[in-house]
C-alpha cells in the first residue's frame, strides 16, 4: 500500500513524540509554572502530625528534586533568638525541598531597626527580596509601590487559594482592594497567665467569660508586697501602655478608638466608653499598683519578668509563645482577654511581602508560597510562632497539640470572630509613636490622663488626614 509523504511525515512526528515522552518517563507538561510538578510526595522537615483532608485544599506545594527553582534570595525577618529558629526553620524547610534554591535569613532582632533598614533598602533600591512585616507598618511601603503585590500572584497559584485563609489575616493585608501580602498569621492580643502563682495564691484560672473585674481581682491577690521600700516580688500583671495594647478594652466596652475606622479623622479617647476604658487601663498602675512601676519596667521588660517567674499575667501575642516554651520552672497557659459588655481582641498579624525592586521575583513568590501553604505553615506552628492563617493548619494537631504549652491554643481560635484591626494608613506608625508617647506618661504618672489623651488626639489630626489621603489616591 502506498502513504503518501504527509502520512509519512505524520508517522514519523508520533513516533518521536513517543520515544521522548518514554524516556522521560512521564507526559510532557505542556503548560510552565514557577515550580515544577514533583513526582513523588513532598517532604518537609518537620513531619506533619495530620494529613490535610482532600477537599481541605489543593495539593500540597510542589517541592523535591524535581523543582526548577534557582538562584538565591534574601528573607529579612525580626524578633528575638526564640523566633528566629522558626523562620529559619521554614527557610530550611524550603531549601531542603529547592535544592537549587537558597533562601537567606537577614535577622534584624529589634522591630524599629527591622524597619529602618526595609525603609532605607528601599530608597536605596536594593531591599530584600522578600521580608516579614506587621499589617500596621506596611501602609508607608505599599503607598509608594515597593511592594509586588501578592493578589495576582495567589489568584494564579496552583496549590493556594484565597478561601482557604481567615479573611480576617487577608483584608488586614489588602491596600486599595488590592492583596499586598501573604499573612502568615492570625494571632490576636491574649493573657498569659502563671499557673504556679495563681495556685499558689488561691486564684481560680481564668475561664471563658472572665470580666474586667476577675482580672482585677487575680492581679490584686498576686501582687505582693516583700520589700521595706515596697517594691513587689511579684506583680499581677504586666501591660504595656501602648494604643494596641488599650484598644481591645475600649472595644470591649462599647466604644471606638477612631472616629470612622475606615476613613479616620482623629482618636474618640476622650470621652464616652472608650474614656471609661482608657480610665480602668491605667489605673491598673495608677491606682490598683498591680503593674510593675516605670523603675521596674525600664529595668527588666515584660517578657523576662514573667519568664523569671515575677507576674501572674501578661498580655502578649502568639509571638511570645517560642520564647516562653523555654520556660522549665513553672506551668503556663493562655486565655482570652477579660470582658466588660462584650468579648474584644485585636489582630496581631504579620506577612511575607516581595519587594517590587527583587530581581528574582519567581524564586520570591516560590519560596513565599511554600512558607504560607500547608508545610511551611505547619513547620511554624508546630515551633510556637504563629496562630496559622490556613484554617486548615490552624484546626490540626500542628497548633492545637495539648502537650506542647500553651495547652489551651483554642483560645487564639476563639477570638478570631471578636478581633477588630487599628486603621491601615501609611502614617499609621508616626500616629501611633505618638499616642503611645502620650499613653506611657499617662500610664506613670507624668502627665494627667485627659492631658495626654488630648494632646494625642491634637498631634495626630494631620497624619489620619494624610494617611487616608495616601489611600484614597
Amino acid at each position: 500500500m502506498q502513504i503518501s509523504k504527509h502520512k509519512w511525515l505524520t508517522i514519523t512526528l508520533m513516533v518521536m513524540v513517543s520515544m521522548v515522552v518514554s524516556s522521560c518517563g512521564g507526559t510532557a507538561n505542556p503548560t510552565p509554572t514557577l515550580v515544577a510538578q514533583p513526582t513523588a510526595a513532598p517532604t518537609t522537615m518537620v513531619e506533619p502530625t495530620q494529613a490535610v483532608e482532600p477537599t481541605a485544599m489543593p495539593a500540597a506545594s510542589p517541592t523535591g528534586s524535581t523543582s526548577s527553582m534557582t538562584g538565591s534570595i534574601e528573607f529579612q525577618v525580626f524578633g528575638d533568638p526564640a523566633e528566629l529558629k522558626v523562620f529559619q526553620a521554614v527557610a530550611d524547610a524550603y531549601n531542603k525541598s529547592h535544592p537549587g534554591a537558597t533562601v537567606n535569613i537577614v535577622h534584624i532582632p529589634n522591630q524599629g531597626d527591622h524597619m529602618t533598614k526595609l525603609s532605607t533598602s528601599m530608597t536605596a533600591g536594593n531591599p530584600p527580596d522578600v521580608f516579614l512585616i506587621n499589617y500596621r507598618r506596611y501602609g508607608q511601603f505599599a503607598s509608594k509601590g515597593v511592594i509586588e503585590p501578592a493578589g495576582p500572584l495567589l489568584a494564579k497559584s496552583a496549590t493556594l487559594k484565597e478561601d482557604l485563609y481567615y479573611p480576617e489575616a487577608l483584608n488586614a493585608f489588602k491596600y486599595k482592594g488590592v492583596l499586598q501580602c501573604i499573612p502568615q498569621n492570625v494571632s490576636n492580643l491574649v493573657v498569659y497567665y502563671n499557673k504556679d502563682l495563681f495556685t499558689k495564691y488561691n486564684v481560680p484560672f481564668p475561664k471563658a467569660d472572665w470580666t474586667w473585674n476577675d482580672f482585677l481581682g487575680a492581679a490584686t491577690a498576686i501582687t505582693q508586697d516583700t520589700n521595706a521600700d515596697g517594691t513587689k516580688e511579684t506583680y499581677g500583671v504586666s501591660v504595656e501602655p501602648q494604643i494596641i495594647r488599650v484598644a481591645p478594652f475600649v472595644w470591649s466596652n462599647g466604644g471606638d478608638i477612631v472616629d470612622n475606622p475606615d476613613k479616620p479623622t482623629m482618636f474618640t479617647l476622650t470621652s464616652g466608653p472608650a474614656r471609661d476604658a482608657v480610665q480602668f487601663f491605667m489605673d491598673l498602675q495608677l491606682a490598683y499598683k498591680v503593674a510593675p512601676p516605670e523603675a521596674a519596667a525600664k529595668a527588666e521588660d515584660g517578657e523576662s519578668m514573667f519568664m523569671n517567674g515575677k507576674l501572674g499575667m501578661i498580655l502578649q501575642s502568639r509571638a511570645a509563645t517560642p520564647s516562653f516554651r523555654e520556660i522549665t520552672s513553672f506551668q503556663w497557659d493562655v486565655a482570652p482577654l477579660p470582658m466588660q459588655k462584650q468579648k474584644a481582641s485585636i489582630l496581631h498579624s504579620d506577612a511575607y511581602c516581595i519587594a517590587a525592586a527583587s530581581k528574582n521575583k519567581d524564586l520570591a513568590w516560590s519560596f513565599v508560597e511554600y512558607a504560607q501553604g500547608v508545610e511551611g505553615q505547619e513547620v511554624a506552628a508546630k515551633l510556637g510562632r504563629t496562630v496559622p492563617s490556613l484554617k486548615s493548619v490552624a484546626n490540626s494537631p500542628a497548633f492545637l497539640d495539648p502537650s506542647l504549652s500553651p495547652a489551651s491554643s483554642q483560645v487564639f481560635l476563639d477570638a478570631v470572630p471578636t478581633m477588630k484591626l487599628v486603621p491601615v494608613l501609611s502614617t499609621w506608625p508616626q500616629i501611633e509613636g505618638i499616642v503611645n508617647a502620650e499613653l506611657e506618661q499617662a500610664f506613670y504618672g507624668l502627665k494627667t490622663i485627659d492631658a495626654a489623651l488630648q494632646k494625642a488626639t491634637d498631634d495626630t489630626k494631620a497624619l489620619f488626614a494624610e494617611g487616608v489621603a495616601d489611600r484614597d489616591k
